[in-house]
Order: C-alpha cells, then structure tokens, then sequence
C-alpha cells in the first residue's frame, strides 16, 4: 500500500526527461523533455514520480536520465 502516501514520501533521486518518443503510450502529455522529476518510488524497470498532471505515475527508466 506504498503509493498512497507517494505524494508525501521523501525523494529518493532527480531525473531528467530525456525523450518522450515512446513505442507504444503516449507519454508527452505528462512527460516534458528536459524537465527534471523527483522520483518517489523506483523497480528494476521503472520510475514512479509526480509527472506534469500532478499524479504519480509508472515509466519505463528509457525515457529518463539520472542527474
């Protein structure tokens, strides 16, 4: 039940949105290339962060450098 505090959670690193060019989602709705995001939340494939709507959302770590 971790992502229902999400918003209140400590960062654990910044990224940098690096591309939004994805294969199958669109993602340059929430996503802006060469914005940085605090992400909440990481797996071996993916970044949860607070993306442009205001929501944490899942992305793929492709889109993404770690700064």
């Amino acid at each position: 039940m971790i992502h229902l505090d999400w918003h209140g959670r400590e960062t654990i690193k910044k990224v940098k949105c690096v591309h939004t060019d994805a294969k199958k989602y669109v993602v340059n709705r929430v996503l802006t290339e060469g914005k940085s995001y605090d992400v909440k939340n990481e797996t071996e494939e993916f970044y949860f962060l607070i993306d442009n709507s205001g929501k944490v959302g899942g992305y793929y770590k492709e889109y993404f450098e770690v700064i």
